[in-house]
């Protein structure tokens, strides 16, 4: 067998922003997309929650970008292969947006992660990691390192369609509790609907959004 090891490596991710139409300074709601996605899907996404438009919005792209079958560029934010490594690696780099766009914005908390599907563990790892006064996740579980380390995090609206596939009804009735368990306060909003963004999760989403305020 051969010697395997492993070296740092530099790489370059990109993120989009989208500023208000009111003046600064603005909260941040920072978003992370699922899996064969990029960053224009997402923040079309978080366009569409109502109210979004009063955000910074940024929508942050994976690092391991591939092409589609129909050569359309997406991205995967890490698979199980040398995942410990890919988990530090992530966050670094969400930490590097962090303040790249609070250098570059006029920014105010409160600050919100949100994120779908595959996103959604980033956006738990993120609200572990960073200051931050809400997490808004659909369709996605928390992440075994996040829930095993029983951090702190703040409040959270969790989504799940009821003919959702990927993020079955136990997962997030184990999530909720999970979560609850730990003293963090868990909205759910169940909808009809599949792995998706669902209307009635987006309005949800801006209902919440409109509640959260810096803890």
């Amino acid at each position: 067998m051969p010697d395997e090891h492993l070296i740092d490596a530099r790489t370059h991710g990109r993120y989009l922003c989208e500023v208000p139409p009111s003046t600064g300074p603005w909260p941040i709601l920072m978003g992370f997309h699922g899996y064969a996605e990029d960053a224009e899907i997402h923040l079309e996404a978080l366009r569409s929650i109502p109210g979004a438009d009063a955000w910074l919005l940024v929508a942050v792209q994976a690092l391991h970008p591939f092409y589609t079958r129909q050569q359309r560029v997406v991205a995967s934010w890490m698979t199980r292969h040398d995942r410990e490594h890919a988990i530090a690696d992530n966050t670094d780099y969400v930490g590097r947006v962090i303040r790249a766009v609070q250098s570059q914005y006029g920014t105010r908390r409160p600050t919100v992660f949100a994120g779908f599907s595959q996103g959604g563990a980033m956006a738990y790892r993120a609200a572990a990691a960073f200051p931050c006064d809400g997490v808004l996740v659909l369709a996605a579980d928390v992440p075994p390192d996040v829930a095993a380390a029983g951090r702190t995090l703040p409040r959270v609206l969790l989504g799940r369609g009821t003919r959702d596939q990927w993020y079955t009804e136990e997962q997030h009735d184990r999530d909720a509790a999970a979560l609850t368990g730990h003293a963090i306060a868990v909205e759910s909003c169940v909808f009809d609907g599949a792995h998706e963004w669902g209307a009635p999760f987006l309005v949800a989403a801006g209902e919440w959004l409109a509640r959260t305020k810096v803890q």
